[in-house]
């Protein structure tokens, strides 16, 4: 033992006194507030207590900072540091690092997440084998929904071994997240992440190659999420070129060890090889002007770091490409790849995009007869004065295009809006609103020539964007429910959901109106393509928040609301598992056991068409077909919902109960997801069976309390923030004036 060093010696000790280990998780955060809910809830496991997280915000401008302190505020293990300016990764996780106060060290990416077992296993297996480095598996998770495993190998049995013992463990992945290190070990060498592209290469091979203790968990612990936008990897940037400056760091380390780094040398110069190969051989990393420097980088460090002795790759193909990186010939490497060409530019792949989109709605209009119309429009000028609005697969005129317009009239008077609408829906449009019939001529024709395009859902596939068109993506409310790509871990609400296609669609945005953070990040999640995101609030909601009692009044007036009595609106959601509207309870009972001093207005999902002369009409009122929920809001009383997305409308109205009847919440969870725990965050009582409900709504229950007035006024603050009665504006002022506007505003 008198040759064992020092920190070698510790390990061992530790291992015999059968102390449990600890374990600090640092996590760099930056710009990903629609993965960092996830990315935190994996790895505070609750059977964890010798557990700390580091969370470093690295001066993010989104809400992130916010995210961090709500989960430092509930779980002690949470440890926040906020910086001043943006740093980078590297040098956030070297912020985390300096706080960390476990034995040992685990970095994860704040947009990935951990399996459900993985901080379990890894406390075990740290604890079996006291390690100076732990590796494990990861998977790949692709953000159209597959999956490719990578595992620690034919290594797994190896047992504990130190670099030299076993050095093909440097081929695998070279990432700061799948190992765990030894925090006194990685003090000792002196290790720190560099700045730069590919930080993480200055500790993951140093640490692995002083490493004498290095132990295996073959078992998938951690999941990388290949985004569609943000990763590194798929970023065309000279700062690729960061690899080479990175490497030389590694080298010099290498040189440190003396003798016992140099049977190391040939198997860590063979792995920077393909690491700075692959970098060249991916078109998508590189400007093609820029890679013939690249390339003379490449032939330089081939020269540098090449030890002698060295022996060509017994693969022919490799062996040559190793032969031309050593002459600095570009142009015969070129001749000798036999990869794929380079993926398209951005700009080609919009092209192609546009020209696809344009036929397949020439194809459309031939089966209208609108054909060469249609043709004739999109090559005619775009009328820079003409917007475009839609609701509800034109269904008609509502929503948030519906105040964006009312607005854009008074602001924008020189812009001229038209409504899309099906033939059967004419009659809902209001007088003096100018419209188009969907398929019609005057359809085409604005379709192809307006400037600006405002709708609800997403245009159907036969809308072309013509490049100059602008598109506004406003939605209908805030997600409760899983969406998007978020859908597809759940098949039984998805149905066999196209999602490339999906996001195809969501490809034409512009602009997307979020109502409150929750949405950001879950639009971001869900809909991760090129957008801005307009954090105004909901333009529908300005209504409610200037609502006077007169204008309720009124209303109550033209729906036949008996005066004296409460107006409770019910909005039950639709539900995957279910093919028609059946009522999770008996609203007869309920109607009556309320008593006459109550009326129900039921208000059905607008996919279900409740049948007529069901209940007694001086009971409850069916307002199915009402043009406008923002008038049923203000006319009632209270509201009775179960996962409706309006409960996050409705809470904009002061001193309005709220009331969630959820007797089926885990069924819901399991078929549809949601993004949050409306039971433990409501806004206001809960029921989960028809006997509580009822007993909710009887006079001085639980519907009036003070706890239920304190959780609708938090449930206000949180998901409410941005509704002051001025979101149309900020939108409109945002999107046809050009102005920038505050985004997001400050709370009323």
């Amino acid at each position: 033992m008198a040759d064992t060093p020092a920190h070698i010696g510790d390990g061992l000790a530790a291992a015999r006194s059968g102390a449990p280990v600890s374990l600090s998780v640092v996590v760099p955060v930056h710009l990903v507030q629609g993965y960092l809910r996830q990315c935190l809830d994996s790895i505070l496991v609750p059977d964890a207590p010798n557990l700390e997280v580091i969370a470093v915000d690295d001066a993010s401008p989104d809400h992130c900072g916010q995210i961090l302190d709500e989960y430092a505020g509930r779980d002690p293990r949470v440890r926040v540091r906020h910086l001043e300016r943006n740093v980078g990764p590297g040098e956030a996780r070297n912020t985390g690092l300096d706080m960390a106060t476990g034995d040992y060290v685990w970095f994860v990416d704040s947009d990935d997440y951990l399996t459900p077992d993985a901080v379990s296993a890894v406390l075990e297996r740290l604890a079996d084998t006291r390690p100076d480095v732990l590796l494990f598996g990861h998977a790949r998770e692709y953000w159209h929904g597959k999956v490719k495993r990578t595992s620690v190998g034919d290594l797994a049995g190896a047992g504990v071994f130190s670099c030299a013992e076993q050095p093909s463990v440097l081929t695998l992945t070279s990432a700061a997240w799948n190992r765990v290190i030894r925090r006194r070990f990685l003090a000792d060498l002196g290790l720190r992440f560099g700045a730069g592209r590919y930080e993480d290469v200055t500790v993951a091979y140093p640490a692995l190659l002083a490493a004498e203790r290095i132990s295996l968990l073959d078992q998938v612990c951690y999941i990388y999420r290949q985004r569609r936008r943000g990763p590194v990897t798929r970023t065309t940037s000279a700062q690729h070129f960061d690899v080479f400056d990175q490497y030389e760091r590694v080298f010099t380390f290498l040189g440190s060890l003396g003798a016992a780094g140099e049977p190391l040398r040939a198997p860590m110069f063979d792995q920077a090889m393909r690491h700075m190969q692959q970098i060249l051989e991916r078109g998508e990393r590189l400007h093609e002007e820029d890679a013939p420097r690249y390339f003379e980088r490449l032939a330089q460090a081939y020269a540098a770091y090449r030890p002698a002795g060295h022996e060509l790759p017994r693969d022919e193909q490799a062996a040559k490409k190793y032969q031309l990186i050593g002459k600095n010939d570009y142009k015969g490497y070129q001749r000798a790849l036999t990869r794929k060409p380079p993926s398209r530019t951005p700009a080609k792949a919009a092209t192609a995009m546009f020209r696809k989109r344009k036929r397949a709605a020439v194809n459309v209009a031939k089966r209208t007869g609108l054909r060469q119309y249609y043709k004739a429009q999109l090559r005619m000028p775009i009328d820079e004065n003409l917007a475009v609005f839609a609701a509800y697969w034109y269904r008609g005129y509502a929503c948030n295009p519906a105040a964006i317009y009312e607005k854009m009239r008074e602001l924008a008077p020189d812009v001229h809006g038209v409504w899309v609408v099906k033939r059967e829906n004419v009659k809902s449009v209001p007088k003096g609103v100018d419209y188009v019939v969907r398929g019609s001529k005057d359809f085409w024709r604005v379709m192809a020539r307006g400037k600006y395009f405002v709708n609800n859902v997403n245009w159907t596939d036969d809308i072309v964007k013509r490049p100059g068109q602008v598109h506004v993506m406003t939605h209908h409310g805030t997600p409760l429910k899983s969406m998007g790509l978020d859908q597809m871990k759940y098949p039984a609400s998805a149905k066999g959901m196209d999602f490339k296609l999906m996001i195809s669609r969501a490809d034409r945005w512009d602009f997307v109106v979020s109502a409150n953070p929750l949405s950001t990040e879950a639009w971001e999640r869900g809909f991760p393509c090129k957008y801005e995101m307009l954090e105004v609030g909901y333009p529908r909601n300005d209504r409610l928040v200037r609502a006077t009692d007169a204008e309720k009044a009124e209303l109550r007036r033209k729906l036949g609301i008996p005066e004296g009595k409460k107006a409770v609106l019910y909005t039950p959601t639709h539900r995957e598992y279910q093919r028609s509207f059946r009522p999770t309870f008996d609203i007869r009972r309920f109607a009556r056991e309320l008593g006459d001093e109550y009326v129900l207005l039921m208000r059905a999902h607008y996919f279900y068409k409740p049948g007529a002369g069901q209940w007694d009409p001086e009971r409850v009122v069916d307002v199915s077909a009402h043009r406008s929920v923002e008038d049923l809001c203000i006319a009632s009383d209270a509201l009775l919902t179960d996962y409706s997305s309006i409960m996050f409308d409705y809470a904009v109205l002061p001193d309005r109960p709220i009331v969630l009847f959820v007797p089926d919440w885990e069924t819901y969870q399991l078929t549809r997801g949601t993004n949050f725990d409306v039971t433990a965050f409501p806004p206001g009582a809960v029921a989960y069976d028809e006997e509580e409900l009822l007993k909710t709504f009887r006079t001085g229950a639980p519907w009036l309390e003070e706890s239920a007035v304190r959780a609708r006024a938090a449930f206000r603050a949180r998901f409410c923030p941005w509704d002051d009665g001025h979101a149309a504006e900020r939108t409109v002022r945002r999107v046809f004036l050009g102005e920038q506007v505050p985004n997001p505003p400050e709370a009323p």
